[in-house]
């Protein structure tokens, strides 16, 4: 009787210990998205922290791909994963994300229409992305390298710059660059011979290819590139927050656009919490301080945009229904596309030494 006593005593307490370590996570906000990328600087972390009792846990990914895979490999472990549009439809047909409930996140409400209203992000009359920001992969140069900025992609073919120019080693971006210097839709691609002889006369113009932002920044500090495809955000994050000599280029012939978005992982184990770090995210307050310190690519929340001065780059600029004329969004692409992207990709890098 004493032992059976003993035994209860020992469950209960066990079951009581169960209890409040599944209270103290869920107390956390898993959040697994770029390094660098909003949701991990300090003041952002510490302001939510500080309005919600939430903590932030923070995990990154490289590349797209790395990302479906932390998701397939730790189901229950993340509670927000930003996810680029053109694989939110991966992501639900697996059964990786889940719905959200859009009125438990009222800054949703300031969503530009088109951006809330996206295919990519919608299904069945459901929601299974907010978005967050959207920026271009465009070209971005070295100021000590020009009198005056180009305004032709060419720029990326001209002698002058072999040996000094970059690309991100990105199969599917790299095709969709190819498929722009070829004056062909990124998402409809017709000729893909055209795009392969254009990308095989760009190689030897290629001093290297790039994976993260830090690797860009240190190669233009150290000026040992004139150009490279780089992203919007990135360029401007280089200006602001690193005062590298970086300029953004929307070349005429035009730029891939992309749109990133937020969404709750099946099993999420906080999903109040996500909701509430989602809302934070697109926040105007957050986003002009996000803009303002460290430098990003443009809100989704056309009030968060529209609190910006009047001159900044993402309102004059990004803004400019000219530039918008020129950009081309990324849509999603089948595994059967990706895989002939990479092997085409993989066959042009064996010509850069």
């Amino acid at each position: 009787m004493r032992m059976t006593r003993l035994i209860a005593t020992l469950t209960a307490t066990t079951v009581f210990a169960s209890i409040l370590v599944f209270a103290a996570q869920a107390d956390e906000v898993h959040v697994l998205n770029w390094k660098g990328y909003g949701a991990d600087e300090p003041w952002a972390v510490e302001a939510f922290e500080k309005a919600t009792g939430n903590k932030v846990v923070n995990d990154f990914f490289n590349s797209e791909q790395e990302m479906l895979t932390k998701l397939r490999t730790n189901p229950g472990l993340y509670d927000v994963v930003m996810i680029n549009a053109a694989f939110n439809d991966q992501a639900m047909s697996e059964k990786l994300i889940q719905p959200i409930d859009l009125s438990k996140i009222p800054n949703a409400a300031d969503i530009s229409p088109d951006k809330a209203s996206s295919p990519m992000l919608n299904h069945d009359g459901k929601a299974y992305g907010v978005p967050w920001v959207w920026g271009l992969t465009a070209l971005a140069i070295n100021d000590k390298s020009f009198d005056t900025p180009p305004a032709s992609i060419s720029v990326m073919w001209d002698e002058a710059r072999k040996g000094r120019v970059v690309i991100r080693d990105d199969a599917v971006e790299a095709i969709q660059f190819g498929a722009i210097a070829t004056g062909q839709n990124i998402n409809d691609i017709k000729d893909m011979d055209a795009v392969k002889a254009k990308l095989t006369s760009l190689m030897p113009q290629i001093r290297t290819f790039w994976s993260s932002e830090n690797d860009w920044n240190q190669m233009v500090a150290s000026n040992q590139i004139d150009v490279g495809t780089y992203w919007s955000g990135s360029a401007d994050r280089a200006k602001t927050q690193f005062k590298l000599p970086v300029s953004l280029v929307i070349p005429q012939e035009g730029s891939v656009a992309w749109l990133d978005a937020f969404s709750i992982p099946v099993g999420s184990k906080n999903v109040a919490g996500a909701e509430a770090f989602i809302n934070y995210m697109i926040d105007p307050k957050f986003y002009v301080e996000w803009v303002t310190k460290v430098g990003a690519p443009v809100s989704a929340n056309e009030k968060a945009v529209a609190a910006l001065p009047e001159e900044s780059f993402n309102r004059k600029v990004m803004g400019d229904p000219e530039v918008a004329k020129r950009i081309q969004f990324q849509a999603p692409i089948t595994d059967e596309q990706r895989e002939k992207y990479l092997a085409l990709w993989q066959e042009l890098k064996v010509n850069v030494k």
